[in-house]
């Protein structure tokens, strides 16, 4: 509720609890019913065994949807969790009440500032979200939020005992307002309807799915956590690439890959070139993107010699990835190269990687790395490539706060930011081959 307020909610809020006590400056009702006007969403967190009647309040009240925080249902591994469970499905139907959860957060919807998270940002966007796990919510909403991206929903749903990841995913295939849904997602109740759901949305806007529980140990947790039946880690492959959406391991990767889909445009194929400083970051550059598919085009001799003009011969890499580090205190040289390079035909993408600790703190102290990537961003959009910043190696509070201040730079100006080169290579890669699967014949 003090996040609700907090953010400013355009709506009328009001406090319920048992003994009508006033709540952060809210005069309090001891039942739904007795609320003056209509309800249209009620968050409910009281004690499992008090839902019944909550919900047969707020369907005598006429509330649209209830959000269950509560949880100690069917997720708890007894009879009696299951049973209370099931009574409230039917009360709920009965009276004409939706829910959401139990053992979720509910909704995110910036619009109209409703959350459910104290500093979530109140500007809208474009990425929708169903997610099982309520910490995974959060960990999306505020990973995504440093990183550039903005939310048009966000959709904790927890045990899904009403609705479900299919009705959730048929909502983003027509919601207008998003472009790219992300969903995680722990079991499925309607197998056959949420792949005809995921396969419609998939048709329309990219769509990122994150499968909780493909091991053996993760279905068991996924079982405790929410009641999921988790499904074969063979099965969710298939299920995922029939389907046309793209599949992600982990709540970073999923932003990693969304911010590509909103930030770059489709490159024209896998050729990259990646500028950076200091030898060992080169070569791991170079192992990074070949493992995730991407293709390093040798520098042609006249370009390395055009390079060589500006750029120290000792102790500089001419090759691709370019060790540029000799350059880095002069923005306009940086410039210079990546338009030099950016030009080149057989280029498709362009990717700059830093690493802001290597030699202590000097990188930050010296002002370095905020005129270094901005002369980077402004010569990649001038050449009119598709490319991104990797900014790693960041081991001091001095040396995060020059990161977090690139990070921003990067968010502001619509440049995908990655804290490693293999997480940048891995977005890049899956892009591609969402694009490419946009173009494969049906």
């Amino acid at each position: 509720m003090s996040s609700i307020l907090k953010q400013g909610f355009q709506g009328k809020v009001y406090p319920v609890n048992s003994r009508g006590v006033e709540v952060l400056g809210l005069k309090a009702y001891t039942s739904v019913k007795e609320i003056p006007g209509p309800v249209d969403y009620a968050f409910v967190q009281v004690p499992a065994k008090a839902t019944i009647q909550v919900i047969r309040d707020c369907a005598a009240k006429g509330v649209k949807l209830a959000v269950l925080f509560t949880a100690g249902f069917g997720e708890s591994e007894n009879e009696w969790g299951r049973e209370l469970e099931q009574e409230l499905v039917n009360v709920a139907r009965q009276g004409g009440v939706r829910l959401l959860g139990p053992n979720c957060m509910g909704v995110y919807c910036p619009a109209v500032r409703l959350t459910f998270g104290p500093d979530f940002p109140i500007e809208s966007g474009s990425v929708g979200a169903l997610c099982q796990s309520g910490g995974n919510a959060h960990q999306l909403v505020y990973s995504g939020a440093h990183r550039g991206m903005r939310f048009s929903k966000v959709i904790s749903y927890g045990n899904a005992i009403d609705l479900n990841e299919a009705e959730l995913m048929e909502y983003f295939a027509q919601d207008q307002e998003t472009r790219v849904v992300i969903a995680y997602i722990e079991g499925v109740r309607e197998g056959r309807r949420f792949y005809q759901a995921l396969k419609a949305a998939a048709r329309t806007k990219a769509v990122i799915v994150f499968k909780g529980g493909q091991t053996a140990a993760g279905a068991v947790s996924a079982l405790s956590h929410t009641g999921s039946l988790a499904g074969s880690k063979e099965l969710w492959d298939g299920l995922v690439r029939q389907a046309g959406a793209i599949q992600a391991y982990n709540v970073d990767e999923c932003v990693d890959i969304a911010l590509a889909l909103l930030f770059m445009k489709p490159p024209g194929g896998r050729k990259v070139a990646v500028f950076g400083n200091g030898g060992g970051a080169t070569v791991q550059a170079s192992d990074d993107c070949y493992r995730a598919g991407l293709v390093l085009p040798a520098i042609p001799d006249d370009i390395r010699d055009e390079l060589k003009k500006f750029i120290p011969v000792a102790g500089n890499i001419f090759r691709n990835p370019l060790d540029i580090g000799g350059i880095f205190n002069k923005p306009r040289d940086i410039g210079h190269a990546i338009r030099a390079v950016g030009k080149w035909t057989e280029v498709d993408l362009l990717i700059f990687n830093t690493g802001i600790g290597l030699a202590g703190d000097y990188m930050v102290t010296l002002n370095f790395m905020q005129p270094a990537v901005e002369a980077f961003i402004s010569a990649a959009k001038e050449v009119d490539k598709p490319a991104a910043v990797v900014v790693h190696a960041v081991y001091s509070d001095k040396a995060y706060q020059g990161f977090s201040q690139v990070r921003q730079m990067c968010a502001e100006a619509g440049m995908p930011f990655y804290p490693s080169i293999q997480q940048a290579a891995n977005a890049v890669d899956k892009l591609i081959r969402y694009h490419e699967g946009l173009r494969a014949p049906l």
